[in-house]
């Protein structure tokens, strides 16, 4: 049976199907060696560490208006709100 190709005519990489991730073989299999010996060693699904991290984790407390404003916005609210600040930022700058 021939394997339908991972592409469409347009060169745009078509849905993978369940079938499709099962019939792959794994990275040891394909890759070489010397390849495979250099590659970070990470669980299925476990990330990497930030080369340069962005974002600092802290604990706010916002009013019930404010987190039910970002919230009715949809997914993405947390950067939504982030955004908002910088915005804010920009039009109040500090004294120096």
């Amino acid at each position: 049976m021939k394997k339908k190709p991972l592409t469409h005519k347009s060169g745009q990489v078509r849905e993978l199907t369940l079938k499709d991730i099962r019939s792959m073989r794994s990275a040891s299999e394909v890759l070489p060696s010397n390849l495979l010996s250099v590659l970070p060693k990470r669980k299925v699904g476990q990330r990497g560490p930030q080369k340069q991290p962005t974002k600092r984790s802290v604990t706010l407390r916002y009013s019930k208006e404010v987190l039910v404003y970002f919230k009715a916005s949809g997914k993405g609210w947390q950067r939504r709100m982030d955004e908002a600040l910088k915005e804010w930022i920009a039009k109040h700058p500090r004294a120096a």
